[in-house]
């Protein structure tokens, strides 16, 4: 059998060659498929909802409690999850260099009020002037402020918790330096029912008004069996009548991006089926129909 010529050899190869190049071109060019999302958004059942995000918070806010002045923490009654009443103590500062200022202070008032009296008794007699009566009396009371003052340093040194809940959270340890007007060492707040603060966009504020119904749904709640019941019926509270920078997209305080919203506050109670946290994100569906009620 005669052989092909050479040139025709090496001509299908590389035409072989060049279809082989431009199929694996053409694969390289195509965009893989997007990946489904990790969850599906809460499905809508009626139009004209209005749709919000917002972040789950103790009814009547989230209470950060501070410290009155800095210094270092000497002891952390407060355990989180645990149950406090309004008085009880949350943290107490160190107090060796109070100590000696009250006592010093109580001192000199007991001295001071000593002197009025024995001055006192002497009124009338001529033995002493009616002027030096009155300035030790006046010193006497001078002095005694200054010792209820320096008391209530010392006492002030423990922090005690303004409201009856739960400690959500407590960022400091024992040792550990705390700045008054800094980050809130401790988180108190009444969870036996929740809040959300729904952030609107300022373009559909306009649509928002009081008393409207609302459903909110947790992350990911609707790609779970039986979604159609998962939603969490919410009462409305009020409307904050204050456009503010949206900075709940991480729930960081300093957060700020190029968008205003308008601060809806709903309640709603806590589930019996699932827990709901302080801090969860949840979507909110907002009926704003004209017959809505």
């Amino acid at each position: 059998m005669k052989r092909p010529p050479f040139r025709l050899v090496l001509a299908a190869v590389a035409l072989a060659g060049a279809v082989a190049a431009t199929q694996l071109a053409l694969q390289a060019n195509q965009e893989p498929p997007a990946a489904p999302p990790t969850y599906q958004p809460a499905v809508r059942d009626k139009d004209g909802l209005l749709a919000a995000s917002g972040l789950v918070e103790s009814v009547a806010e989230n209470t950060l409690v501070g410290v009155p002045f800095p210094g270092l923490v000497a002891e952390v009654p407060a355990k989180v999850s645990a149950r406090v009443k309004a008085g009880d103590p949350l943290l107490v500062l160190d107090t060796r260099e109070l100590r000696p200022a009250a006592e010093a202070a109580r001192a000199a008032a007991e001295r001071a009020e000593d002197q009025a009296r024995r001055l006192a008794s002497l009124a009338g007699t001529g033995a002493v002037a009616e002027r030096a009566v009155t300035e030790a009396a006046l010193a006497a009371r001078e002095a005694r402020a200054r010792a209820d003052l320096a008391a209530a340093q010392l006492e002030r040194a423990t922090v005690r918790s303004p409201i009856e809940g739960t400690v959500l959270q407590v960022g400091v340890r024992a040792g550990e330096f705390v700045a008054a007007g800094g980050k809130a060492p401790v988180v108190v707040g009444d969870i036996s029912r929740l809040q959300i603060r729904c952030d609107i966009d300022e373009q559909m504020a306009p649509r928002m008004r009081e008393n409207l119904p609302a459903r909110g749904y947790l992350k990911g709640e609707a790609a779970r069996a039986g979604a159609a019941a998962r939603p969490i019926p919410l009462r409305f509270v009020r409307i904050e009548p204050f456009v503010i920078p949206k900075a709940s997209l991480t729930g960081a305080s300093t957060e700020r991006v190029d968008t205003r919203v308008l601060q809806v506050i709903y309640q709603f109670d806590r589930p019996q089926d699932r827990p709901v946290f302080v801090g969860q994100q949840m979507d909110v569906y907002i009926d704003t129909a004209p017959d809505a009620k």
